[in-house]
């Protein structure tokens, strides 16, 4: 039977490469995780997913229990099987929800009540139902039920709500069926307190849990103080166990936070993004809404390799997005997980290299170059298939 773990395969200052082994797959780190928050990667089949290079997908407990039920999942095989992903799904616990439905539900020391946003029916969240909604969607990753406090809050606030997310970490460790290849992480939380964070870390390694999140960011603090937590949190973590920063994010978020030791990303940004006619290149993000584009017959991204790129033009991806056909959405998030996909490539290997500070200053001058490059008609780089 296979283990649930983390290698430990390189080091770059801070950044580590490494291998999670799960019951569906091993993942290489760092890694970015496409989000499929209700048991679909938007705008994509599962196969082409997995032919951008992404090895684990991220669901979440909080949508898929109220649609179409945990239960159900269970009966029609796990998640893996009712939605044609082979490989390992991590599943967020609903915390983030509890945050942002703060104006539909009740919390206190027992859970959450909340207020579907479906239907308004009346439903509860306990750690122990977390858990046990996880469990039987089958998810290779748990993550423990936390509450997630918005920016802005007080010390003394955010100190009482990241107690109670670690006494919810212990009742989820306790209700957590341990089994061979399944892991149950736990969530740092604390706001932008470095107190707070530091606290809430020591208590969560102290219960030897198989991976830790650094939750609670990206929620509008800005990229100075999320590093700045960073720096004060990851050195708290076990140095053996994966380290997974909920919710983000843009390219240089991501790239700035393996600098500093986390190995697993999730974020909507490139599946979203591409629904709404942006892409991210080499060059930095591109917008296909605007008119520059209508007789562009340039590849979205010359240096990528994705189908989008091959086959079709800026000029055609521009037609679509304005016309709102559906293959404008497609055919932008496939090229923009795909590009997460050979960004977390590249950091791996820089990384085993021990190359990482030069990789992450080219990567720098490349975005900051940006998109405004005269056409050249001549030399288009454009191939079709």
């Amino acid at each position: 039977m296979t283990a649930f773990g983390w290698t430990h395969l390189a080091q770059d200052c801070a950044a580590r490469r490494g291998r999670l082994t799960t019951a569906h797959g091993t993942v290489e780190t760092p890694a970015f995780m496409p989000v499929g928050t209700a048991a679909t990667v938007k705008a994509m089949r599962p196969g082409d997913v997995a032919a951008t290079g992404a090895e684990m997908i991220l669901a979440n407990t909080y949508h898929l229990m109220l649609r179409p039920g945990a239960e159900r999942v269970a009966r029609l095989g796990g998640l893996h099987q009712f939605m044609g992903w082979s490989g390992p799904i991590l599943t967020d616990s609903g915390g983030y929800q509890v945050m942002s439905l703060a104006d539909l539900r009740k919390l206190d020391e027992r859970g959450v009540v909340f207020k579907s946003h479906i239907d308004g029916s009346a439903h509860e969240l306990t750690p122990e139902r977390a858990v046990e909604i996880q469990d039987l969607l089958d998810a290779d990753v748990t993550m423990q039920l936390d509450e997630c406090p918005p920016a802005g809050w007080p010390h003394d606030k955010v100190a009482d709500s990241m107690r109670l997310s670690l006494r919810w970490a212990e009742r989820c460790q306790a209700a957590f069926r341990a089994r061979p290849g399944y892991g149950l992480f736990g969530i740092v939380q604390g706001s932008t307190y470095d107190d707070l964070r530091r606290e809430s870390a020591r208590a969560l390694a102290a219960l030897d849990l198989p991976g830790y999140a650094v939750g609670g960011l990206a929620v509008g603090e800005g990229q100075a103080e999320m590093f700045r937590v960073l720096e004060a949190t990851n050195p708290e973590l076990p140095d053996g166990k994966p380290r997974y920063l909920m919710g983000v994010g843009r390219p240089d978020d991501i790239v700035g936070a393996v600098m500093r030791g986390i190995d697993m990303f999730d974020c909507v940004l490139p599946t979203r993004s591409g629904r709404t006619g942006q892409a991210f290149t080499a060059r930095g993000p591109v917008n296909l809404r605007n008119a520059r584009h209508r007789e562009d017959p340039r590849p979205l991204d010359p240096d990528c390799g994705c189908p989008t790129c091959r086959g079709h033009s800026r000029a055609y991806l521009h037609h679509l997005v304005r016309s709102e056909e559906m293959l404008g959405p497609m055919l932008l998030t496939q090229h923009n997980v795909h590009y997460y996909q050979a960004l977390m490539a590249g950091l791996r290997g820089a990384i085993a290299a021990g190359e990482l500070a030069g990789h992450a200053e080219a990567l720098a001058a490349r975005w900051a170059e940006g998109d405004l490059a005269p056409i050249d008609a001549g030399n288009t780089g454009h191939a079709t298939a």
